[in-house]
């Protein structure tokens, strides 16, 4: 191939060259589940790119995320004129990016390290520019449409969850969520569960499903199983639609028990309207708790009851503390679990099955 394929469209847009072309690009994550032999051809003007297109774009100036993690989990290095297959998607992380998909496929960002494109908005103070991409072209199906992560989701299994359901909230990112879900996990699973586990809402990334599966959980799976770079904008609809996939294919595995974690907090759109949907027709049996501190202890438990929802007990990083665990306690009466409590076989099955009274502050 010469150097000229490489630099342009020109003779690349069918056939092998193109299969060639997209084998030796650095492929995310967030596309794993895709069939890249459905790509008949590269598009790079003329259309307005739709969360979950995937697109071949050019690494031009390394920000934020200097690696890239591929379909097995690797986190690669990224260089500037590297070629990255990705998928456009929006994002939502108060500690990182707020970003969008673009209205054309003009230069854009990498927003996450699993592989999202998106046009950045705006950023924390303490987080460097994003990496810039310049789109090579999108992937084009031979028939016109986008290939998208949504036509190779997980096909839906026969109506089915597991027996009992156990969703982690949070008070913000970065709270302890992920690291409560392992916890429980693998408490359960050494209390003899065969234990699913899902994450039901974030951005695309491999790190908390190859977490889950570290802590025991007999099968893991989450959103971009159902099609989803990001779930950030996703409708309340496609939300429950990711749900009841996620959970059907665990309760169609076997599992005893699913563990789910809902990203963000919840004063974040997607996961409000999540985890109440979820609570009132009944996909989860049990919410645990986790927060940052006690002050976000306190309000994430208040806003939960006022909805009619008792939290399990209070979980994340307040827990490492233990004078913040006693202000949350006292400001809520409300049981904390740390992490050695999650691991434990029995404090963990005694949590997961506990059915707690709904106190409703006055």
């Amino acid at each position: 191939m010469t150097i000229h394929d490489f630099q342009s469209l020109d003779g690349v847009a069918y056939g092998e060259r193109l299969e060639r072309r997209l084998d030796s690009a650095k492929r995310a994550f967030t596309t794993r589940n895709v069939d890249l032999a459905a790509a008949s051809r590269l598009v790079r003007s003329g259309r307005r790119p739709q969360a979950g297109d995937l697109v071949l774009a050019r690494v031009t100036g390394l920000g934020q995320h200097r690696r890239l993690e591929n379909v097995h989990g690797r986190r690669g290095d990224l260089y500037e004129g590297d070629e990255i297959i990705v998928a456009y998607g929006n994002r939502y992380a108060p500690d990182q990016f707020e970003a969008y998909v673009p209205d054309n496929l003009g230069p854009c960002h990498l927003v996450a390290g699993g592989g999202v494109a998106a046009l950045v908005t705006s950023r924390h103070a303490s987080i460097k520019p994003a990496t810039r991409i310049e789109v090579i072209g999108a992937l084009m199906r031979a028939d016109g449409r986008a290939v998208n992560l949504a036509d190779f989701a997980l096909a839906p299994p026969p109506s089915a969850r597991p027996a009992r359901v156990i969703a982690v909230v949070g008070s913000s990112m970065n709270a302890g969520k992920t690291t409560t879900v392992s916890g429980l996990i693998h408490g359960l699973s050494r209390a003899g569960f065969n234990v699913g586990a899902a994450k039901l809402t974030g951005t695309g990334s491999g790190g908390d499903l190859w977490s889950m599966r570290d802590a025991g959980a007999a099968m893991a799976v989450d959103f971009t199983d159902a099609g989803h770079a990001s779930t950030f904008g996703v409708s309340d609809e496609d939300l429950g639609q990711v749900a009841q996939l996620l959970l059907a294919r665990l309760g169609a595995a076997g599992m005893d028990i699913a563990v789910v974690e809902i990203a963000d907090g919840l004063l974040q759109r997607e996961t409000a309207a999540l985890a109440l949907t979820g609570h009132a027709r009944g996909w989860f049996d049990g919410f645990l708790f986790a927060a940052a501190d006690a002050m976000g202890a306190a309000f994430g438990c208040e806003w939960l009851t006022r909805r009619g929802i008792a939290p399990l007990a209070i979980s994340g990083l307040v827990t490492a503390s233990p004078l913040a665990a006693r202000e949350a306690a006292m400001a809520t009466g409300i049981e904390l679990a740390d992490l050695a409590s999650l691991r434990d076989p029995v404090a963990a099955a005694r949590i997961a099955f506990s059915a707690p009274e709904l106190r409703v502050a006055a």
